[in-house]
């Protein structure tokens, strides 16, 4: 992974999309890449555009957010090299958990339910299936996985034992609000937002704060409500033609070989970034 040199700009960490480098007055540049991940695999093949839309979509969302909770955006004032898909933003502690709403049951939450009848500890009532919407939206939050490992589903006691109760319950009812607006907003534009990720610090004040990225298709599965029919994989806005393809026989490739996955076809490249375009334009009403 080659990570560029930016004047003025001191590299710190860089994860499986996103670089991030700290500035002079301590503030931090957070870079959205081309690149893309399936299978906890950096792939070698970017989908062209894709750090420009998520940056994009996450401050269309921010917008939308900011009567729920602050978001650490400083700036969208970057340099040259990196404009479009860049923004400044603040140096916060980040809370050791991925806060991830879901209204709707599929991926490792409908693993989980297959062989518990509970998603993180959250019991749920029998007979449903992949797609299924949930009465009510439930909290499923996960820990860190370093990269090129799984994020671990855990209950809620989990987080309370890392973070302390009163800090528990804020992120809990945070992501919550957060998924209820945004889920809102989707339904709407005829998407259903089935779950979401997000990730919170806290400033020296200790005040919370959103951070990241948000509500984008790398973040969450948003899925064509026209065509959403619990029972099956729904078709969904997101990077899930890459992970179709890379399981198909046409990429002769095997996920449990420990190699790294092939090349991109360019046909798949240019579906891929078709989703990611389509579902910003659907979401924000905006042309990329």
């Amino acid at each position: 992974m080659t990570v560029a040199e930016l004047a003025g700009a001191t590299h710190v960490h860089s994860g499986k999309v996103r670089d991030l480098y700290r500035l002079a007055d301590g503030n931090l540049l957070m870079v959205a890449s081309d690149r893309i991940s399936a299978f906890d695999h950096v792939l070698d093949t970017p989908i062209p555009d894709k750090g420009r839309i998520l940056t994009r979509m996450s401050l269309w969302w921010f917008d939308r957010l900011g009567d729920l909770v602050p978001n650490h955006v400083v700036s969208t004032d970057v340099p040259d090299a990196v404009a479009g898909r860049a923004v400044v933003c603040e140096s916060l502690s980040m809370y050791p958990v991925e806060c991830v709403a879901r209204g709707y049951l599929t991926g490792s939450g409908l693993l989980d339910y297959v062989a518990t009848g509970e998603v993180c500890g959250v019991p749920l009532p029998p007979g449903l299936v992949d797609a299924s919407r949930l009465e009510h939206p439930i909290f499923t939050p996960a820990t860190k996985a370093a990269l090129g490992e799984h994020d671990e589903n855990v209950s809620y006691t989990v987080v309370a034992q890392q973070i302390g109760d009163e800090r528990a319950a804020e992120l809990r009812d945070l992501t919550l609000a957060v998924y209820a607006r945004a889920e809102q907003v989707a339904r709407e534009r005829g998407i259903v937002l089935a779950d979401t990720k997000l990730e919170f610090g806290a400033r020296p004040d200790g005040t919370t704060v959103l951070g990241d990225e948000v509500l984008t298709p790398d973040s969450s599965r948003f899925w064509p409500a026209d065509s959403w029919e619990p029972g099956h994989a729904q078709s969904s806005f997101d990077k899930q033609y890459v992970r179709d393809w890379l399981l198909s026989p046409a990429s002769g490739w095997d996920r449990h070989s420990g190699e790294a996955p092939p090349p991109l076809p360019d046909d798949v490249v240019a579906q891929t970034r078709a989703k990611y375009v389509e579902a910003f334009e659907r979401l924000t009403g905006e042309t990329f």
